[in-house]
């Protein structure tokens, strides 16, 4: 029995980013293989448009798929970072003393 108190990533798991514009490629590819110029002579008499736009449209919906059927479980409880005085990035304010 799975814990329904556990946190997921979501639409923050990157597999759904990932899928996402997968998809919009696709969908891309397969309008264009359908409404626009095939260009047959180019490709040896293939649909390439078509044929790859299906294929990222199905990829995408494996990639959707995992990220449904396996999400990204975020822990309860993640440790504090520690400020370090030879990292570039911007400082922690100090805490004000009361």
């Amino acid at each position: 029995m799975a814990d329904t108190n556990k946190k997921t990533a979501g639409a923050f798991d990157i597999r759904n980013f990932i899928g996402m514009l997968l998809g919009l490629y696709g969908i891309i590819l397969t309008l264009m293989g359908l409404l626009g110029d095939k260009e047959l002579d180019k490709t040896g008499g293939v649909n390439a448009n078509l044929w790859t736009g299906l294929a990222l449209i199905v990829v995408s919906a494996l990639f959707i798929g995992w990220a449904r059927a396996r999400p990204t479980v975020v822990p309860d409880h993640v440790e504090p970072v520690i400020d370090d005085e030879t990292r570039p990035a911007p400082r922690k304010k100090p805490k004000p003393r009361h």
